[in-house]
């Protein structure tokens, strides 16, 4: 009988406390972050000069503000920052099988909006197993692009909100 053929990092999943449908969720961000930029580009934010006439009470503070050189940074850091998470994207692409990698591809980053039923009928595949591809492969991209959120970190977090929403 033949060894059914598993990821390594589908293993993780079953030994490690990770919330799925929030690691799911960050995993769809990123990927539709991904698509926004390979199809639009990076759009540049510029600075707005517009002139103000309400005068401005304040002491000296001996500041210099650089807006534009602000701008500048976070226009140039932001823009790596996408070039790096496209290339981090295609290496944990390549950890996928043939059939999930057209599944992410055909699901989150083709040019077109097409429904999921429609891609398992050209597929040739039907629609559960569609979805169990879809699945597996998110979770592999969600280790391989260290994005799985873990139970105790979504938690934490909860509690956070409740306490910044209480005070």
């Amino acid at each position: 009988m033949a060894r059914r053929n598993t990821n390594i990092y589908l293993t993780v999943f079953e030994n490690l406390p990770i919330n799925q449908t929030a690691t799911r969720v960050a995993v769809e961000q990123r990927l539709e972050e991904i698509r926004h930029y390979r199809q639009i580009g990076f759009i540049r934010r510029e600075a707005g000069i517009t002139a103000s006439y309400e005068p401005r009470y304040h002491g000296n503070t001996n500041l210099v503000s650089k807006p534009s050189e602000h701008l500048a940074i976070s226009n140039v850091d932001r823009e790596a920052e996408l070039i790096r998470k496209s290339e981090l994207l295609d290496k944990a692409m390549c950890s996928l099988s043939a059939v999930q990698r057209e599944v992410i591809e055909r699901s989150y980053l083709s040019r077109e909006d097409e429904y999921d039923f429609i891609s398992c009928g050209e597929m040739g595949i039907s629609d559960r197993t569609y979805r169990r591809i879809k699945a597996s492969a998110l979770r592999i991209l969600a280790v391989a692009m260290k994005l799985e959120v873990f139970e105790n970190e979504e938690s934490e977090r909860v509690r956070e909100y409740a306490k910044c929403s209480n005070t």
